[in-house]
């Protein structure tokens, strides 16, 4: 059975993936007052589905000097690192219940560094290892950051499972005592998962397109799903910590889509960041901070026990 329902859940996700791209492309225009995608299909739903149809029967170029096997593999590493991620996904039935999601949660975005670099490097492109080497620093700076900000959170509900945090908060969410915890939280998801304002990864008016310049075809859809994929169990990770987990309420699932929302809504609004502004924010203001509040915690937590 759990077999049966994480495969329900992967092709719900891999829809959910085409819709917010839709959702993604329908937001902009309106913030940029145009008109998004709205002639396939009615209301331009039918947009997500030509889309991949488009991207997967286009031919695949490979780059001459290429490490062949390398540049191959590594999107396909991707997107099964990002499919991993959802075995954490907290079930109530036919629990696959692991008591040390938050860490291998943390392994996971740990080993998503390895895709990023693989694929800029194996290319064999001055541009593709740059962006890939811009990737790798500004993912492994936030990574540490977000560490320490889970650890303040994980102190209150001494469990590294993911379902704990729905008992904890069955009266008040974490939201309300960590607010400054939740805004860090989601800009560092932001720079997890190269969204704007810190997509240099991808910076387009300086690297032509980053890591996956090389990549066309099925190669960049698998690194195309892989981040939307990020994005999505990022909100639900977010979802889960500061905003209560009740899996059987509607809500649980309208939030999650609130949170996707602000990821679109930030790439609408905010430049890009200038790259030592990036570093400098992670490592003097996220990461003190973040020490900080896992002082305050930890001795509040001396102090009752």
């Amino acid at each position: 059975m759990f077999l049966i329902s994480f495969v329900l859940l992967l092709i719900s996700i891999l829809i959910a993936v085409a819709f917010v791209t839709l959702l993604e492309r329908s937001i902009l225009g309106y913030i940029q007052i145009r008109k998004g995608p709205n002639s396939v299909g009615f209301m331009g739903l039918l947009q997500p589905f030509s889309d991949g149809i488009k991207l997967f029967f286009k031919e695949q170029t490979y780059p001459y000097f290429s490490n062949f096997i390398i540049y191959y593999f590594s999107p396909v590493f991707m997107l099964f690192l990002s499919f991993i991620l959802w075995t954490l996904f907290p079930y109530l039935i036919n629990v696959f219940n692991f008591n040390f999601g938050i860490l291998f949660f943390l392994c996971c975005t740990g080993m998503g560094v390895y895709g990023v670099l693989l694929s800029g490097w194996s290319s064999n492109s001055n541009y593709a290892l740059l962006g890939g080497l811009r990737s790798v620093a500004q993912t492994i700076s936030y990574e540490v950051s977000m560490a320490l900000l889970i650890i303040c959170l994980l102190l209150m509900i001494s469990s590294f499972n993911f379902v704990y945090f729905m008992k904890y908060q069955q009266y008040i969410w974490f939201l309300f005592f960590s607010f400054p915890l939740f805004l860090c939280f989601f800009s560092s998801c932001l720079a997890e998962t190269n969204r704007s304002p810190f997509d240099f990864a991808e910076g387009e008016s300086e690297l032509v397109s980053g890591f996956n310049v090389e990549y066309s075809s099925g190669g960049f859809a698998f690194i195309f799903l892989s981040e939307y994929m990020n994005i999505i169990f990022m909100s639900l990770v977010c979802n889960i910590i500061f905003f209560g987990c009740n899996l059987n309420s509607i809500f649980f699932y309208l939030k999650i889509v609130l949170l996707i929302f602000m990821f679109i809504w930030v790439r609408g609004t905010l430049p890009r960041y200038r790259y030592d502004k990036l570093m400098y924010l992670a490592w003097k203001g996220f990461l003190p901070l973040s020490l900080s509040y896992l002082l305050f915690f930890g001795s509040m937590l001396m102090l009752i026990f």
